[in-house]
C-alpha cells in the first residue's frame, strides 16, 4: 500500500473516532441512556395448549381406511345445441319459420365427479350437479367394478343427491359433526379431480359459514384443500376420519385449483340425506316473505340494533301474511333464534316442521313486538319422472315436472299449469318427435294435463301401440307431436 493511500485512510478513520465520542458526549442531551433501544416487537411465543377436540392426524392410516368408499361417477347426458337463427334477426318475416322449424343440434356431454358411500348396502352421497339431466350414471367403486347409479333422490337447493348402486358389504365413510369445525384445523380431501380417481389432499379449514351466492341455504365450510373439476361431490375429512363435508365449488380464475374450495357441511346434508332416503324429495318449511340485508344504514333508518332480516315484501296469503308481518317489518329472532344475518332466516324456517305454530320478533316503527306464524310447506317442484313402464324403463324416453307457479315463474308462462319436459333420451320416441327439453305439455290424447300426476293417469290408460298424441307449448307457439312406443 503506498503513503499516499495510507495517510487517507489514518486520517478517515480519525474522524469516525471524534464523530463516535461525539455522540458518547451528546447521548445524554439527546435522549439515548447508551443501551441499544427496545424493539418494538415481541418474539414471546404464544403459548397454547393442544386442544382435545382436533387430535393430530395420521392422515396415511386415514387414507389407507378411507379412499376404498370413495367411488368415481360419470355420467352421460345430451344437450342442445343452438338452434338455427335468421341471418337478418329478429325483424326478419321469416324468423318465425326459423324458431318453429329450425332443431337444434344435439350432442352427448360426458362429464366426471366423486361421491362417497355412507351405507354398505350402496347408498352414495354425492353433488346434484353432478347427476343431474344424467340419462346415464355410472359408479365405479373401489374394487373395480362398475355399476350403473340410480338416482334415489336430488335437492337443487342445497346441491345434494343421494344414489344407490346393487351392492352390500361396501366400505363407509362415518359423518362428523361440521358444527365443531374450527377455522385452522387439518382437513384432508378424497376425490378425482381431471379423473385421476381417488386423489388425495390435505389443507387446513380456512373460513366456516360462508356465503358464495349459490342458493338461499348458503353456509359453506371454505378449505384450501386442493380441490378441482371432477372432486365435486367427494367427502372433506377431519383427523379423526369423519366425513364433515361434501366438496362442491372452487374459486378459480383458471379453471384449477387456487387454494379456495368450498364443501357443504355435513350436517346440513344428513336432513337432506335422510328426507331423500325415505321420500325421495326434501319438505321444507315455508314463511312467505322476501328479506334483504339489513345493513349499517338501514339499521338506522329502521331503527334497529343488532341483527336481523329486513322484509321486503309479503307474498298474498302467505304463513307471513296471516301472521301480521308487513313489509319493512324487521325479523330479529325466529323460534327463540337470533338473527345475525338474512340467511339464518332462511335455514331456520326450512328446517321447521310444516304446520308448526313459531313466534316472531320483529321491530315496526321502532317498537318490537311478537308475532306468531304457522309455517306451511315450500312449492318444491315434482322432480319423479314420469312416463315408466312397470319394468321400470322410460318407454317415451321423457323426463318431466309438474308447472308449479316457481317454475312458471322460471319459464316466463302465463299460468301454472301442464308439465315441462326436464330430459329427453338419446334415440327415444320422445326425441324421434321432435320433443325438447323447456316443451310445456298441457293435453295428452286430447285430455288436460295439468300435472305430472295427471299424465302418468293418461298413460296409464293409454292404447297399447296407439300413437301418444300430445300439445306443446314452444317459445309461445303451439304445435302438437305424436309418440310411438
Amino acid at each position: 500500500m503506498d503513503r499516499l493511500t495510507m495517510r487517507y485512510r489514518t486520517a478517515w478513520l480519525a474522524v469516525v473516532v471524534a464523530a463516535a465520542v461525539g455522540l458518547v458526549a451528546l447521548a445524554p442531551h439527546l435522549g439515548f441512556t447508551g443501551a441499544a433501544p427496545a424493539p418494538i416487537w415481541s418474539e414471546k411465543p404464544v403459548s397454547v395448549t393442544a386442544a382435545a377436540t382436533v387430535p393430530s392426524p395420521n392422515w396415511v392410516a386415514l387414507t389407507r381406511a378411507l379412499k376404498p368408499a370413495v367411488v368415481n361417477i360419470s355420467t352421460r347426458r345430451v344437450q342442445d345445441g343452438t338452434p338455427m337463427q335468421s341471418p337478418f334477426g329478429n325483424d326478419d318475416p321469416f324468423q318465425q319459420f326459423f324458431k318453429q322449424f329450425g332443431q337444434p343440434s344435439r350432442r352427448t356431454v360426458r362429464s366426471m365427479g366423486s361421491g362417497f358411500v355412507i351405507n354398505s348396502a350402496g347408498y352414495i352421497v354425492t353433488n346434484n350437479h353432478v347427476v343431474d339431466g344424467a340419462s346415464e350414471i355410472s359408479v365405479k367403486i373401489d374394487d373395480g367394478r362398475e355399476m350403473p347409479g340410480k338416482v334415489v333422490g336430488r335437492d337443487p337447493r342445497t346441491d345434494l343427491a343421494l344414489l344407490k348402486v346393487e351392492a352390500t358389504g361396501l366400505p363407509v365413510i362415518p359423518l362428523g359433526d361440521s358444527s365443531e369445525l374450527q377455522v385452522g384445523e387439518p382437513v384432508m380431501a378424497i376425490g378425482n379431480p381431471f379423473g385421476l380417481e381417488r386423489t388425495v389432499t390435505t389443507g387446513i379449514v380456512s373460513a366456516t359459514g360462508r356465503v358464495i351466492g349459490q342458493g338461499p341455504y348458503d353456509d359453506f365450510i371454505q378449505t384450501d384443500a386442493s380441490i378441482n373439476p371432477g372432486n365435486s361431490g367427494g367427502p372433506l375429512i377431519n383427523a379423526r376420519g369423519q366425513a364433515v363435508g361434501i366438496n362442491a365449488a372452487i374459486f378459480s380464475q383458471n379453471g384449477g385449483s387456487v387454494g379456495i374450495g368450498f364443501a357443504i357441511p355435513v350436517n346440513q346434508a344428513k336432513s337432506v340425506v335422510t328426507q331423500l332416503a325415505a321420500t325421495g324429495k326434501v319438505t321444507r318449511g315455508w314463511l312467505g316473505v322476501i328479506i334483504q340485508p339489513l345493513t349499517p344504514e338501514l339499521a338506522k333508518g329502521f331503527s334497529v340494533s343488532g341483527g336481523g332480516a329486513l322484509v321486503a315484501s309479503v307474498q298474498d296469503n302467505s304463513p307471513a301474511a296471516r301472521a301480521g308481518v308487513k313489509a319493512g317489518d324487521v325479523i330479529t329472532e325466529y323460534d327463540g333464534h337470533k338473527l345475525a344475518q338474512p340467511g339464518d332466516l332462511s335455514k331456520l324456517v326450512a328446517a321447521t316442521a310444516v304446520g308448526r305454530q313459531v313466534p316472531l320478533t320483529i321491530v315496526r316503527e321502532g317498537k318490537t313486538m311478537t308475532l306468531e306464524a304457522r309455517v306451511a310447506r315450500m312449492d318444491e317442484p315434482d322432480q319423479a319422472a314420469v312416463a315408466q313402464s312397470d319394468e321400470g324403463k322410460e318407454p317415451l324416453g321423457l323426463s318431466v315436472e309438474t308447472v308449479t307457479p316457481s317454475v312458471s315463474r322460471e319459464l316466463g308462462l302465463a299460468e301454472a299449469r301442464g308439465v315441462v319436459v326436464r330430459g329427453v333420451r338419446d334415440s327415444s320416441p320422445a326425441e324421434k318427435a321432435g320433443i325438447r327439453p323447456g316443451d310445456v305439455i298441457t293435453e295428452l290424447d286430447h285430455q288436460p294435463v295439468a300435472n305430472a300426476a295427471d299424465m302418468k293417469r293418461l298413460l296409464a290408460k293409454h292404447a297399447k301401440g296407439a300413437p301418444v298424441v300430445v300439445l306443446l307449448h314452444r317459445d309461445g307457439n303451439s304445435l302438437y307431436a305424436a309418440m310411438t312406443s
